[in-house]
């Protein structure tokens, strides 16, 4: 007797991701910030990049004594990245989706500080480097601790930089903040090892920027939905999703996103205006 078929259907892009990041305990960083590149290469093989950043960091072990110091492992790794391959900034165009986009920016050698970073972070665990990423304010950055200290790096340009460089780089952030005089703050509270969880955020923030500036709704919405995946109880990525539904008229959707944030939020600035929509767009569904 033929066995009955089981309906089955594969997850999508978004389920994947889900998978991913549902576990602070266990969270791949790159896998998950791979996989963000599925909206647009649907066919992507996140296993296959995985595995083409695998054959780089053996590229390098390989160069390595099997007793190697970290010091002489990291500058192994940023002679084989920044120099041999040529990874860097793209300074051309910066604002490039592609460039929050990993698969591409392996292909291009061509990214943003960020995705940069991933690469660089996944190579430099790979040779048992501890190494984190940094969540610098307008820029990200790596470090690494060493037997002889800790070493903060550019991802973009592969320089390693001292605290009085990077205090000058602070200074417009710290000025825009008000963070000066009686309220300076010292450089070392914005060297904090960032979360997997943040970082996977900023990329995709980085991508809500850009669609957001050319109005392209559909893959800012794509965008959104990651971010809310990711950062469940954040409610500004719920509001914001919601004004995407309605720009796009999903009004169901829109209704249901910014009814979340008008209830849950009790102090927010735009609670009001929000309310305000909230209501035009039921008046709309009804």
């Amino acid at each position: 007797m033929p066995s009955a078929s089981l309906p089955f259907s594969a997850p999508t892009p978004l389920d994947y991701f889900a998978a991913l990041v549902q576990d602070d305990e266990a969270f791949p960083l790159f896998e998950a910030a791979v996989s963000v590149a599925q909206d647009e290469y649907p066919e992507l093989d996140v296993q296959q990049v995985l595995g083409d950043v695998d054959q780089m960091t053996e590229r390098v072990r390989r160069r390595l004594p099997a007793d190697a110091p970290p010091v002489q492992r990291l500058r192994a790794l940023n002679q084989f990245f920044f120099r041999d391959l040529g990874f860097g900034g793209n300074i051309n165009n910066y604002y490039d989706p592609d460039n929050s986009h990993l698969n591409a920016v392996l292909r291009t050698r061509r990214g943003i500080p960020i995705t940069l970073a991933l690469i660089w972070l996944e190579m430099a665990h790979g040779l048992r480097l501890k190494a984190r990423g940094v969540n610098f304010p307008g820029h990200f950055m790596v470090k690494v601790n060493l037997p002889e200290g800790q070493v903060i790096v550019d991802p973009f340009t592969g320089q390693s930089l001292s605290r009085d460089e990077l205090s000058e780089r602070l200074e417009p952030y710290k000025r825009s903040q008000g963070l000066v005089d009686e309220f300076d703050v010292p450089v070392g509270l914005y060297l904090q090892a960032a979360p997997a969880r943040e970082i996977v955020a900023r990329l995709l923030r980085n991508l809500k920027e850009i669609y957001r500036s050319q109005e392209d709704w559909a893959r800012l919405l794509s965008v959104q939905d990651r971010l809310v995946t990711l950062l469940p109880d954040h409610l500004p990525e719920r509001r914001d999703r919601g004004l995407t539904h309605a720009e796009i008229g999903n009004l169901r959707q829109a209704v249901a996103d910014l009814e979340r944030y008008v209830s849950d939020t009790d102090d927010a600035l735009d609670r009001d205006a929000i309310a305000q929509r909230l209501d035009e767009l039921r008046r709309e569904l009804n």
